[in-house]
């Protein structure tokens, strides 16, 4: 904005700071002389009650009001004795200014209400009706209804002894004006790193050299300024990483498109299975046609949540809180699996596994067990595959194919990871089925972990729930 005034860095730091620490410290001496005035009030109230209460006592021995306060004296100069009874009106008042006592009604004054409600109160400071002067008051109520009053008038001597003790707030302004000149060197230090990283930036947005610059202190900026100028020198490298993640992005989107298709194909394939059959032989006997229909059905269901549950395996790296669990027959879902593999393969498939429960989402169980069982099928080259499992849900998947050599095992669960690449196209895989298994088991409470001798093992656990042991 034209003609608007701007401070320079430190200025700005400064009166923050200054602001902020007055601020403070004004609210503190606020604070702190209110309540040693109410101290001071506190100690002075706590002394005539004291005269108060003892002139109570006297009454009750059946002393004259006169007697007992000549007798025992007041403790505060020009101290003003009144007694009031039960209906307020004042029955004695020791100011010897005053020929006839008071007629006013004295139950409205704020320490007698105290008084009467609490046993005694006190009011700091009021001006008397009878004659005009300040008193601080302090009552305490009797027998009989019968309210002692004592009232010290604000006379020079009080009003010092009710006076907070300055020597506080000199001591705070003291170091208030300390703690200003330490925030004036403490802004001034970081104006000089923001200013020396200021003209660094400069130079950085218009390409110029920035070695040979002034040293930076060495503090939190100064560290700052370092990894600006580490950043600045790799700048060129980072640019060529952006091109490279971007290009990465597309390429991971195309496979991402593959692999949908590769999980979705199973039930769309055995829908237009049905339907040709349908189609094509409407010869078929009810029953027949009613089961086709039925599968139709189940595998329309299945393709449904296989639509839902593709978006939530991309999610999955959100938690497993985003994901809908039920009680799942483990076992009996494994077994249906392998049913319908060993359909096509020639690969033998042995399963030994006790009855097992879970508390799982299916689909993604059933991704579990389908990828490792294609991964075996479609790049393994082996003729025998192997799932077994325990009562406690540790299983292990291993044939007895190839392998994978040692230096890519420990990358064969990252997505779109691929050992064999060309391979991997021709089969028709994505490179996320290993990720997508390693994704499942965890959000099932376990983890998976490979092994190559003599095959490819896998062993990962599943958390189960530990209610049947009969084997299977």
């Amino acid at each position: 904005m034209a003609g608007r005034i701007r401070f320079p860095f430190q200025m700005r730091v400064f009166l923050i700071v200054l602001t902020f620490c007055w601020f403070l410290v004004g609210i503190f001496m606020v604070l702190q002389y209110q309540r040693e005035k109410e101290f001071k009030a506190e100690l002075l109230n706590t002394r005539l009650q004291m005269h108060n209460e003892r002139i109570i006592e006297d009454l009750r021995n059946g002393e004259d009001i006169k007697a007992i306060v000549k007798r025992i004296g007041v403790p505060v100069d020009g101290l003003r004795v009144t007694l009031i009874d039960s209906t307020g009106n004042v029955v004695y008042d020791n100011n010897p200014r005053h020929v006839s006592l008071p007629i006013t009604n004295h139950n409205d004054r704020p320490e007698i209400i105290d008084a009467r409600t609490y046993g005694e109160g006190h009011a700091v400071e009021r001006v008397s009706e009878s004659d005009d002067i300040h008193y601080f008051y302090s009552a305490q109520l009797g027998d009989k209804g019968m309210v002692v009053r004592s009232a010290a008038p604000y006379t020079h001597s009080l009003m010092d002894m009710l006076k907070a003790d300055s020597t506080l707030l000199w001591v705070m302004t003291s170091l208030t004006f300390i703690m200003s000149l330490f925030a004036f060197l403490s802004s001034r230090k970081i104006s000089l790193s923001i200013t020396r990283l200021n003209r660094f930036a400069e130079k950085a947005e218009h390409g110029e050299p920035i070695y040979g610059e002034e040293a930076f202190p060495n503090d939190e900026l100064g560290n700052i300024a370092s990894n600006i100028i580490h950043l600045y020198v790799q700048r060129d490298e980072h640019h060529k990483q952006a091109l490279r993640n971007e290009q990465d992005k597309i390429r991971l989107k195309k496979q991402l498109t593959n692999n949908i298709n590769h999980e979705l194909k199973t039930p769309v394939a055995s829908i237009l299975l049905c339907l040709e059959l349908l189609e094509d032989h409407p010869e078929l006997p009810e029953e027949k046609k009613t089961d086709f229909m039925e599968k139709i059905r189940s595998n329309a269901l299945r393709l449904d949540a296989l639509l839902k549950d593709v978006l939530t395996i991309t999610r999955m790296d959100e938690g497993a809180n985003v994901i809908e669990k039920t009680e799942t027959d483990l076992t009996s879902l494994i077994r249906n699996i392998v049913e319908e593999e060993r359909l096509r393969t020639d690969m033998k498939i042995s399963l030994t596994i006790p009855q097992l429960k879970i508390d799982g989402n299916r689909t993604l169980l059933e991704s579990i067990f389908r990828n490792l069982i294609d991964n075996a099928i479609a790049y393994s080259g082996a003729t025998e595959l192997r799932i077994a499992a325990d009562n406690n849900g540790n299983f292990t998947v291993s044939d007895n194919g190839c392998g994978i050599a040692p230096e890519h095992l420990p990358y064969i669960f990252e997505r779109f990871y691929r050992v064999d690449k060309g391979r991997s196209r021709a089969a028709g895989g994505t490179g996320l089925g290993l990720s997508i298994v390693r994704n499942a088991i965890a959000i099932h409470g376990g983890e998976i972990k490979a092994e190559s001798a003599n095959g490819l093992t896998y062993r990962f656990s599943l958390k189960v729930n530990k209610n049947v042991t009969k084997s299977s």
